[in-house]
């Protein structure tokens, strides 16, 4: 049995993810190959991929959300349309897809199923919390992205029969936790003077910001800001009093399985992480629009208060996989 398992290269949370699927995909009676599109990740995963493709990356902006001007140059509709159409889906008996495009619209196209396994197929879920704004480009998109014939998914809470509580990391359930006096960061969408003009304003607490857009290790008072790598951003999560991170997934999810304060700023007109918003909110995870100064005094609040959000992430991946191999193969 041949089976693709083709993962969403934009941001880290799905690499992340498969870094835990892939070795149980590797224990079972099938030929696995993998495939990654994407171009907006800083981190790798450790295994042979067998295709890498540009795909269609959302890049993220400086100001809070995506940068739409450089997602549309970046997108090159040809050779997109080239990935697609040369992709051999119909040479393997299954696709697990990780809302990645190329895989899923070869699939569509070709007339062959694809299922989907993705914090994206659960956010759509009707039982799923939905923010008050309504958003219907922003849910179109997230229905057309990726389009898939079955799904299952991921989410902060397990919503219905199809929907599994988080996977987290093998990095994150080993890592030895403790409250030391700083606070991680990690908003890729911001720039890092952004950063640095609202965290310097909060002095009594150390910041430890992960970034994008630096390569080296910068110290500004009582803020350090470093590039991102695997180690030593699971390392400041697991000492830190709290984590401040956009309203993706892996990262809030992450955060709540270590039983840190949580912080989240979802980003502009981002549709899924609006979504994602309106779940954490619904556990009692504080929430604020952007980084501006008016939320300053939420963030002191943040930094002065104990209330920790106590969630049950069980050990369940392997679980989720057999039960989709033997349902889909």
């Amino acid at each position: 049995m041949k089976v693709l398992y083709a993962i969403q290269g934009t941001g880290n949370g799905h690499l992340s993810r498969a870094r835990d699927i892939i070795p149980i995909l590797q224990k079972k009676d099938i030929e696995l190959d993998i495939l990654v599109s994407g171009t907006e990740a800083d981190i790798n995963i450790p295994y042979p991929i067998a295709y890498q493709l540009k795909g269609l990356s959302f890049v993220f902006g400086k100001q809070g959300g995506v940068d739409f001007w450089k997602t549309y140059f970046k997108a090159k509709s040809m050779r997109l349309h080239k990935e697609i159409n040369t992709l051999p889906v119909e040479n393997y008996d299954l696709i697990i897809n990780d809302f990645e495009p190329v895989s899923a619209w070869a699939c569509k196209l070709k007339k062959l199923p694809c299922v989907s396994l993705s914090h994206q197929s659960a956010v759509l879920v009707s039982n799923a919390p939905k923010p008050k704004r309504k958003d219907a480009l922003g849910k179109l998109i997230l229905k057309k992205y990726a389009p898939t014939t079955k799904q299952y998914g991921f989410h902060f809470k397990s919503y219905q029969d199809d929907v599994f509580t988080p996977v987290i990391r093998q990095d994150i359930r080993n890592a030895v936790c403790e409250k030391g006096n700083h606070y991680t960061v990690y908003l890729p969408s911001y720039d890092d003077e952004k950063i640095l003009k609202i965290l310097s304003k909060i002095k009594e607490v150390s910041w430890e910001v992960f970034s994008k857009h630096n390569k080296k290790v910068v110290v500004h008072k009582n803020i350090t800001i470093q590039p991102i790598t695997n180690e030593t951003f699971v390392k400041s999560m697991a000492s830190s009093q709290g984590i401040l991170c956009g309203a993706g997934f892996e990262t809030p999810a992450e955060a709540l399985f270590m039983r840190k304060k949580l912080l989240v700023i979802p980003m502009k007109g981002q549709y899924e992480q609006e979504c994602n918003a309106a779940a954490l909110k619904d556990l009692g995870v504080p929430v604020i629009k952007s980084l501006k100064k008016k939320y300053i005094k939420n963030m002191m609040e943040w930094v002065a208060s104990d209330t920790l959000v106590y969630v049950d992430y069980p050990d369940i991946t392997e679980e989720i996989i057999d039960r989709l191999l033997k349902e889909n193969l």
